[in-house]
């Protein structure tokens, strides 16, 4: 449970003085007064759909409980934007839950593909050492029966950028292929060619 700040309430509208067991919304409206019991109560009775929720979205345990902790934190603080005219208490906590799910998917997706780009800017340099001692100081027999040891699927990148003259956007273009693949290919072929060639790395 989060440790919340204590806000003045109004007495009078405390959720235990009603007589039958208040709905969301007005537990929700309670908690826009800062009524930690309200809020004890609404985490009771709606976590439980909120994590599954933002489960299912996320898949890892340890990470949906983090942002299930945010949504409620979230609650607590924007209580007082919530409109019942606009929809239901559990509509509105729900969408919210949806919508952090989402932005945690998303963050997560950009480190994954900024992680991608800097492994393939690091090999780079590699791939552009490996050709200029192919094309230098092996003959073109020796290359060629190398070439044959290759995959086809790393032959046609070699063949395209090496001696073909390619961009490595180009080659994707061609083979249609995202050039990430591209690269990869041209690595993988590169590194095959530079152990069948008795290339010193």
């Amino acid at each position: 449970m989060l440790e919340l700040v204590p806000r003045e309430t109004d007495s009078n509208q405390d959720f235990e003085s009603v007589q039958s067991p208040p709905s969301k919304e007005e537990l929700l409206g309670l908690v826009a007064k800062g009524d930690q019991k309200a809020f004890a109560a609404l985490y009771d009775e709606i976590s439980p759909r909120v994590f599954g929720l933002i489960r299912r979205l996320l898949v890892d345990h340890a990470q949906s409980e983090e942002v299930t902790q945010e949504v409620f934190l979230e609650i607590w603080t924007n209580a007082t934007r919530y409109e019942p005219s606009k929809g239901g208490a559990s509509t509105w906590i729900l969408t919210m839950a949806h919508r952090r799910a989402v932005d945690r998917i998303r963050a997560s997706q950009a480190g994954r593909d900024r992680d991608v780009k800097i492994g393939i800017r690091d090999y780079v340099g590699e791939y552009d050492n490996v050709s200029e001692a192919v094309e230098v100081t092996i003959e073109h027999e020796r290359v060629k029966k190398a070439m044959a040891q290759l995959t086809e699927l790393q032959r046609q990148a070699v063949t395209l950028a090496y001696y073909g003259g390619y961009s490595h956007s180009e080659v994707a273009a061609m083979l249609k292929v995202p050039i990430g693949t591209v690269k990869t290919r041209l690595r993988d072929g590169m590194i095959r060619l530079r152990d069948e060639l008795g290339v010193a790395s």
